[in-house]
């Protein structure tokens, strides 16, 4: 079981320590090992820079089309980076949405022509001194995934010959994204397609899914620099966040869409969604070859451990505190949040405001306070979340 502790003084000794620690040599072997792709990323940085030594940072962002957002993910440098757990809608990045309007990767040889730039990415790149970029989208069989940024702190360094080594680098590492992304997108597509098909047993909607993962970044971004949550740890709880409740999809119809108040022996049978989670989970992480890559074990926890409660009186383990993985303790705020504030057949939604006092009564002994303090100093984004998709009920 992976869990994040809290790592508050941790995380500037572990970032000044990188900064001391010169950039280590890589090699192409390093693509093929069981190591995150962050790390992938440096080791194709450091061979880079044997050829064209000036490229001081690479960094990729991902790109979701349900929300237009494009999001920080990976970067290569190990100083400070200027931009991280950091989002923005691509339809206000005029310069971006250009580089996709040409179809053309884009050459900026100096950045002070970004200095009146009002974006927040812009002054922060631009506060970081960097001189020069260049920008290559991202494309699996033609459908835009994020980014590449090549970044240099002398001006005027991308030349032609430049350009076409890097281009090749581009490629590769584009190839290396892709890869890992597809395949566990992929995974979740199939996960939720079928979880889809439980929605009409159950009376839960896809709007439900997609509001509650997006709690769930909310949460995770608000609480990274206390628990040291990094790009690819937010985006993959992101990404398995809607396939919590996947295990409802075994259980009978008798149970799942009974209107009436559930036996003991019901009860029993509706908690085993959890246990039948994990199973599931499982069996689909080894049918994908996915064992290996980072962060799947997010995935079990999530499945398995979401309806613990800090208490211990949750179950199937009665798990407690920090006992429970913290990405189990922020899907059970976004998800309950979420049942609060949805209509159902069976009751109305409540306000927001309601929804985040009863939050607030169960903090501490039900859930997790951070957890739920993180989401309520995000009510507008929140607000935002709920307007972008709407409940449509299907029972």
């Amino acid at each position: 079981m992976v869990q994040h502790k809290k790592r508050s003084g941790q995380l500037s000794r572990t970032a000044s320590l990188e900064k001391e620690r010169p950039f280590e040599g890589g090699t192409f072997d390093d693509l093929n090992r069981n190591i995150p792709l962050s790390e992938k990323l440096r080791s194709i940085h450091s061979i880079l820079k044997t050829r064209i030594p000036l490229i001081d940072r690479i960094a990729v962002a991902v790109y979701d089309p349900k929300s237009d957002l494009l999001k920080t993910f990976i970067y290569s440098s190990r100083e400070e980076h200027p931009l991280i757990h950091y989002q923005a809608k691509l339809a206000e990045a005029g310069s971006l949405r250009a580089i996709l309007q040409s179809g053309r990767p884009r050459v900026v040889n100096d950045l002070a022509v970004f200095a009146k730039g009002e974006h927040e990415h812009t002054k922060r790149i631009a506060g970081q001194g960097f001189g020069s970029s260049y920008t290559l989208p991202i494309y699996l069989n033609g459908l835009f995934l994020g980014f590449i940024f090549f970044n240099s702190y002398r001006k005027n360094i991308f030349r032609p010959d430049t350009l076409q080594e890097l281009d090749l680098f581009g490629h590769l590492i584009s190839l290396m994204i892709t890869n890992e992304l597809s395949t566990i997108r992929m995974m979740v597509a199939t996960i939720k397609a079928a979880r889809h098909i439980t929605a009409y047993r159950d009376m839960e909607t896809g709007g439900h899914v997609e509001r509650t993962a997006h709690y769930a970044r909310l949460i995770a971004k608000e609480l990274a620099p206390k628990y040291g949550f990094d790009d690819p740890y937010i985006e993959y709880l992101f990404l398995f966040s809607s396939l919590h409740d996947i295990g409802k999809i075994g259980l009978p119809d008798a149970v799942l869409k009974k209107t009436g108040k559930l036996s003991k022996e019901e009860v029993e049978i509706m908690k085993s969604h959890v246990r039948k989670g994990r199973e599931i989970v499982d069996t689909i992480i080894e049918d994908f070859g996915l064992d290996t890559f980072q962060h799947i074990d997010m995935l079990r926890n999530i499945a398995e451990y979401h309806h613990e409660a800090v208490d211990g009186t949750g179950y199937l383990r009665g798990l407690k505190g920090e006992a429970i993985p913290i990405e189990a303790r922020i899907i059970t705020v976004a998800d309950i949040f979420d049942a609060l504030t949805s209509r159902r057949y069976y009751k109305e939604a409540w306000t927001n405001e309601e929804a985040f006092a009863a939050l607030q009564r169960l903090a501490g002994f039900k859930l997790d306070r951070d957890c739920v303090e993180a989401l309520a100093r995000n009510a507008e984004a929140v607000k935002e979340i709920q307007q972008r998709f709407k409940e449509e009920l299907l029972a």
